[in-house]
């Protein structure tokens, strides 16, 4: 058993103070003064598994009220439990679609493994795996295991749980900042500034008096309940809609609703929560048509963070589906930074099947 002790310091210190002789330009001594400093540190006697509690504190974790938090705090705020064990909820204004949103699952595991790590080690890679839908009228305990501390990464594996079953999980990979090699040769496409491009708002405003969409989905459209995204979304090409076919791809610009702290833990876990926004739906837009009801779950999602980001600032979203086969389609993208730097790179394979339309989608499991 390691123990960790801080003992009593005393340090005294004495100066000589000297005079300068204007006249001549000399430095002589004149007195002797002297001067104590004393400095204390404070005891403390910690056991091995609970050193992480020494560690310098991150703005993200400092005592902030979840009330002055943004909407996409608020929803990553988990509660601590135990120790390596957290609960977060499913918020009313959180997005979901009868089941908890892939990306909250991806967002909160990420963020509960984070707190059990060095804070000079950031978040590099994801990988998870959705088991089961997730219920949003309970809360989702996270049980972080610590795989790994080494003196340059950190690895942990996070369950999230329900009803005693193991629903989402996600394995992260943390590495201490060091200097390497830094080329890019991707580019980032050539798209319309995001302050030109419309709102999720503006674009169903549209949608609902356009004549060149039918009827039944307007009327849809216009019945069913339209919560805000904490997440602000500008399609590059707003005419796209689910009832017409179009090429497997698309780019979109997002950022956080609200500021955010300066915390780089953070505007990773809100990017890992946007990430599952539409991303595995790109692979039906082959396939779309009227009338036609295509039931999309997120089966696995891999991230690679390359670079450091701002969560609350524009990133463009390049999505691309080169394969789809057995009820699966597979997605990648990229997103850059306004300056055009590729900031993170992603995978998602995604569950697709055709819906009949007398029956709706039930989403009890994604196997």
């Amino acid at each position: 058993m390691h123990l960790i002790v801080l003992a009593f310091l005393f340090a005294y210190l004495q100066f000589l103070m000297t005079s300068i002789d204007a006249s001549a330009g000399l430095t002589s001594s004149s007195q002797h003064a002297g001067v104590v400093a004393l400095t204390k540190l404070t005891c403390l006697m910690l056991r091995h598994e609970h050193c992480n509690l020494l560690q310098p504190i991150s703005i993200w974790n400092a005592d902030k009220a979840v009330e002055k938090c943004s909407l996409v705090e608020h929803i990553l705020h988990l509660e601590p439990l135990k120790v390596d064990i957290f609960q977060g909820i499913t918020l009313p204004d959180a997005p979901k679609f009868d089941k908890v949103f892939g990306g909250q699952f991806v967002g909160q595991a990420l963020a509960a493994a984070t707190k059990t790590v060095n804070c000079l080690k950031i978040v590099h890679s994801i990988h998870a795996h959705f088991h089961l839908g997730g219920d949003v009228d309970i809360p989702i305990m996270y049980q972080v295991h610590r795989v790994r501390d080494g003196k340059s990464f950190a690895t942990r594996r996070v369950d999230a749980i329900q009803k005693q079953k193991v629903v989402f999980t996600l394995v992260a990979s943390f590495q201490k900042e060091e200097e390497g090699f830094d080329p890019q040769d991707a580019l980032m496409p050539i798209v319309p500034d995001p302050e030109t491009l419309l709102s999720l708002e503006e674009i169903r405003e549209r949608r609902l008096t356009d004549p060149r969409l039918p009827g039944p989905y307007r009327n849809a459209l216009a019945t069913a309940e339209f919560v805000p995204w904490p997440i602000e979304i500008r399609f590059c090409d707003p005419n796209v809609t689910s009832q017409t076919k179009s090429p497997p791809s698309l780019r979109f610009w997002f950022r956080a609703k609200g500021n955010l702290s300066d915390d780089q833990a953070l505007h990773r876990c809100v990017v890992a929560f946007a990430s599952d926004l539409i991303f595995g739906e790109v692979g039906n837009n082959p396939h779309r048509k009227r009338g036609l009801n295509i039931a999309t779950l997120s089966l696995d999602h891999a991230m690679w963070f390359h670079r450091p980001l701002r969560a609350d600032d524009w990133i463009l979203f390049v999505i691309g589906s080169p394969s789809a086969c057995n009820a699966r389609s597979f997605v990648s993208g990229q997103m850059y930074d306004r300056t055009g730097t590729l900031v993170v790179a992603l995978t998602q394979e995604a569950l697709q099947r055709v819906v009949p339309p007398a029956q709706k989608p039930i989403g009890q499991s994604n196997l």
